[in-house]
């Protein structure tokens, strides 16, 4: 089992001028710890599940990748999860596209089909029925598909996007990895089994991750895709992670790390979120174990 690393809270100790240093210092003592994925959100107000108000600082996801692009040689970027409204999906692909060029191959795509009706209406993005937003989700995943195919740059036609032409040059260095984030059972673990290259699911229970892989593999069988080509993630809070606590968060994982689950990723929840990762990083070997 693997450990990544998320980070969703930008109140750095130190205020905004500190932001950037302490970034660069995450993706050092990521790559230190020897963790496989570092990952922010893709939201533009802060959201309530962290425990903070909106108007907490939030940095525009990609470009936050950008940076650490730069700051880092290893560890696999992605945003968990990108809201499939924010961005035209040809640009989405184009901006993947840059951050796996620049970062020599290190880029993710995980995708989603958005929930924050509050910053959509803050900023002025059309925010449309979940039905739509989950059509709309396919139509990006094939347009990236297609964009990220040499062999076809032709148009692309759907309900909710036109494209004339997908042109994408120059092309990834490596195709980026497709994680879908969710555990919607009828939409989004289908679209995992259509398209994804792993899953992302919410740790709440070992219980609830074996069903929902469960729901995965029959959507595999219908489909006829091989279910363990997929790669199984989990965001982890039940235990919550805390250096004080690691040997019971790790003894924790051993029941997802059974279930197939390859990928743990933990939260920094403090205003040094470097020194957080320092502290968390025996729990990578620790997790190597488990298998």
């Amino acid at each position: 089992m693997q450990l990544g690393m998320h980070v969703p809270i930008f109140d750095i100790e130190g205020g905004t001028t500190a932001v950037a240093g302490e970034l660069a210092r995450v993706g050092v003592a990521a790559e230190e710890a020897g963790v496989s994925w570092l990952s922010f959100m893709d939201h533009y107000f802060q959201i309530e599940p962290t425990g903070l108000p909106a108007e907490s600082p939030m940095l525009e996801g990609y470009t936050t990748l950008g940076f650490l692009a730069a700051h880092t040689s290893t560890v696999e970027l992605g945003l968990l999860v990108t809201g499939v409204t924010y961005r035209h999906p040809g640009l989405l692909a184009k901006i993947v596209t840059t951050l796996d060029v620049l970062s020599g191959g290190r880029a993710a795509l995980g995708v989603g089909a958005a929930w924050y009706e509050r910053e959509h209406r803050g900023l002025g993005v059309p925010f449309p029925p979940v039905a739509e937003r989950f059509e709309r989700l396919e139509e990006t995943l094939r347009i990236c598909a297609q964009m990220w195919d040499t062999a076809n740059d032709g148009p692309f036609e759907g309900k909710h996007y036109q494209l004339a032409e997908t042109l994408c040059s120059p092309q990834p260095i490596h195709r980026p990895r497709v994680l879908i984030g969710g555990g919607g059972e009828r939409k989004t673990l289908r679209l995992v089994a259509q398209y994804g290259d792993a899953c992302n699911l919410f740790g709440s229970s070992p219980e609830d991750v074996a069903h929902k892989l469960d729901v995965l593999r029959r959507h595999c069988d219908d489909l006829g895709r091989d279910y363990d080509a997929i790669s199984k993630t989990i965001t982890a809070n039940n235990p919550r992670p805390e250096p004080a606590t690691r040997d019971e968060f790790v003894r924790a994982m051993a029941d997802y790390a059974k279930l197939g689950v390859q990928t743990v990723i933990i939260t920094p929840t403090t205003g040094t979120p470097a020194a957080w990762i320092d502290g968390m990083a025996p729990a990578v070997a620790q997790l190597a174990q488990l298998g």
